[in-house]
Formats: structure tokens, sequence, C-alpha cells
């Protein structure tokens, strides 16, 4: 990761799992768990690539392409090939966090 400079600044995202799905690889990175960021990189071609060739084979429609479905996929693969969390553990742990409300923005006086 090139630093906090390359972070994307405002409301980037276009629904709330989005950005916690960002967040969460981010998180993963600063906190030393993930400490190689090329190893997420080369998952996430892979699981483009996967879904580019499931929908030129017409397992999946052209129209369901969802960037954040492929990041998701790419930092669970990480997570779980790496032993940091079973399948399990990152289900718990997406239902928690879907089951949180949503924080509110702070308001500076």
């Amino acid at each position: 990761m090139a630093g906090e400079s390359s972070l994307p600044r405002g409301d980037v995202f276009a629904s709330r799992w989005h950005r916690m799905a960002f967040g969460v690889a981010v998180a993963l990175y600063q906190q030393g768990l993930v400490d190689d960021w090329e190893e997420f990189r080369q998952r996430l071609i892979q699981e483009i690539q996967r879904w580019d060739r499931d929908c030129q084979e017409g397992k999946v429609d052209a129209g369901s392409w969802e960037y954040y479905e492929r990041w998701l996929a790419a930092l669970e693969r990480l997570l779980t090939e790496s032993g940091i969390l079973s399948r399990e553990e990152i289900e718990a742990r997406a239902r928690q966090l879907l089951a949180s409300p949503e924080p509110t923005p702070e308001v500076s006086p």
C-alpha cells in the first residue's frame, strides 16, 4: 500500500458494505495482520479474472458485476489461506458488522 495519501477521500463508496470491506482490508494492513499488500492485490486480480471467465462461460450475468464483491472475495481468501480467520469466523464477524447500526458522523463545533 502506498500510504495514507492513497486512501480515498470523501464518500466514494456506493454502499455501507463497500466502505466496510475496504476499511477492514486497510485496518488489517495497518495492524500488521496482512503485511504484504501485493498478496491481496494478486488475489483481487485472480478474483476479477475468475468473474470474467465465469461471465464468458455464462455462469454469471454480465450485469451482475460488482467490484467490491471481488474485493471481498479476495480478502476472504487471503484471510482463510493465511490462517488468520476461518470461513465460519468470517461469516460470524460479517453478521455482527451488518447488524450494527450505521455510525453517525462526528460533527465539528
